[in-house]
């Protein structure tokens, strides 16, 4: 990503084809200090008039289905309430529960041990430099974004879900999978590998495994890949780190196009790199 050129050496199940870093480096916080990365930039906040219009498009969107926030179908398809009490595991700067904020949720915490130090956003959102696991609360819904994927071991953080999980809550996990085509094919180029940042990539196999293991029922499974799988891992094939400003220098509007219309058929058609899955206690 930053373009350090290290190397790290992964294991791959001959079972279930998934991925675990072999030897996780005893300090992972210049991995994540970087100014570049995506997920520490600072907060970007809404207007009054911003929030009104937020309001309003979510509303349109959980009624109808149209003008889908950034957080679109997944949040339609668990339809929670506006006032329960919503987690996000590795918040990052908490953009993603501001914005949920912003468009009318009111019990909003983010969880991310990376974080400066825990504070509170607004009466509505908390963040808390934190892992999950120490956290007294419980929730309705708990969510991670691309973040199952940065843990050490799977089924604590799925065992503390379900110890944290309100009767009736939902459980979304959104993650990158090795089912990938992409990463059949390209292998240590794949973007999504991540080194070594991802300590644990499952296959949606060993997901499901682990899920039974710690008696977690998987309601859904969808695969939601975009076009990024293809052109990130084509800059780190010529040799560039992962900078967005390099994506219209080398690759044009019809290219960009034919990748997401590529991302939508490796989706249907099981083979996309990254799922979306619906947990809830059985």
């Amino acid at each position: 990503m930053f373009g350090t050129l290290e190397e790290f050496d992964y294991l791959e199940c001959l079972d279930c084809g998934s991925l675990q870093l072999d030897q996780i480096p005893a300090d992972l916080s210049p991995y994540y200090s970087n100014s570049t990365y995506y997920s520490f930039q600072a907060l970007n906040k809404s207007s009054p008039l911003k929030k009104i219009l937020k309001q309003l498009r979510l509303k349109i969107f959980l009624s109808i289905g149209m003008l889908s926030p950034i957080y679109g179908y997944w949040l339609r398809k668990l339809n929670p309430s506006f006032t329960a009490s919503i987690a996000d595991i590795g918040c990052g700067n908490g953009q993603l529960i501001y914005e949920m904020y912003a468009s009318g949720f009111t019990n909003l915490h983010g969880f991310d041990p990376f974080l400066d130090d825990d504070h509170s956003v607004n009466p509505h959102v908390h963040l808390w430099k934190s892992s999950f696991e120490n956290s007294d609360l419980t929730f309705d819904l708990i969510m991670m974004h691309h973040a199952f994927e940065h843990m050490e071991d799977g089924e604590s953080i799925l065992n503390s879900c379900k110890s944290k999980l309100n009767p009736g809550g939902k459980i979304l996990i959104r993650t990158p999978v090795t089912n990938a085509e992409v990463w059949k094919e390209k292998r240590s180029l794949w973007v999504q590998l991540d080194a070594p940042r991802h300590l644990i990539i499952p296959s949606v196999e060993g997901f499901t495994s682990l899920c039974q293991r710690v008696d977690i029922k998987v309601d859904e499974i969808l695969f939601d890949s975009d076009e990024f799988q293809f052109w990130g891992t084509s800059l780190y094939e010529k040799g560039y780190p992962l900078d967005k400003k390099l994506v219209p220098k080398n690759f044009s509007n019809t290219q960009l196009k034919e990748m997401h219309k590529k991302a939508l058929q490796y989706n249907s058609e099981g083979v996309g790199d990254q799922v979306c899955f619906f947990l809830s206690k059985d």
